[in-house]
């Protein structure tokens, strides 16, 4: 008998424990928010955007140039095989591998994890973003909200209502309404 009673009283503190939780979360507000239709309502952020574009373009074309100088010697290179000496084709063997290691560090210096289009992204684009979230932060505060989820990213937001969404009073707070 004790047995079924230590049994049930764990059955009646779960249940307990259960609607506790249940009736705190439903307490709870969640309000999203778009980010990138926030963003894209900044001016600033779409002059950092072309900016970064143009670093990128202005990179990968620097890159197309050293791969068709790599290619050209390659060319060259086998145009020139069955004439050169021994000691000769060593030497632009060399060469063509020395212009690759080059390419390779060109593209890490540019696109790398810490390269410079990197750089100019936290140079130009985070200051906006950083004054976009504590926008957010601020909202969310005001109103009392336990989550604000961002429909714009990867998160899956399966269904909302629409009352719920707080986009215009981040960018009103931001002065952009």
């Amino acid at each position: 008998m004790d047995g079924k009673k230590i049994i049930m009283r764990k059955i009646a503190f779960l249940f307990s424990f259960g609607m506790l939780v249940a009736f705190s979360m439903k307490a709870q507000k969640i309000a999203f928010v778009n980010t990138q239709e926030i963003l894209n309502q900044i001016p600033e952020y779409e002059e950092a955007q072309d900016k970064i574009d143009g670093f990128a373009k202005q990179y990968q074309e620097e890159i197309e140039k050293a791969s068709k100088q790599i290619e050209k010697l390659y060319s060259t290179y086998l145009a020139d095989k069955i004439l050169l000496s021994e000691n000769m084709r060593t030497q632009r063997k060399q060469e063509i591998d020395e212009a690759k290691v080059n390419l390779s560090s060109l593209k890490k210096k540019h696109f790398g994890s810490n390269g410079d289009l990197y750089k100019e992204r936290q140079k130009l684009i985070k200051p906006i973003q950083d004054k976009v979230y504590a926008a957010i932060q601020d909202v969310a505060q005001k109103g009392s909200y336990a989550f604000v989820l961002d429909s714009a990213s990867d998160v899956a937001v399966l269904y909302y209502n629409s009352k719920y969404d707080k986009t215009d009073l981040v960018l009103k707070k931001l002065g952009y309404l």
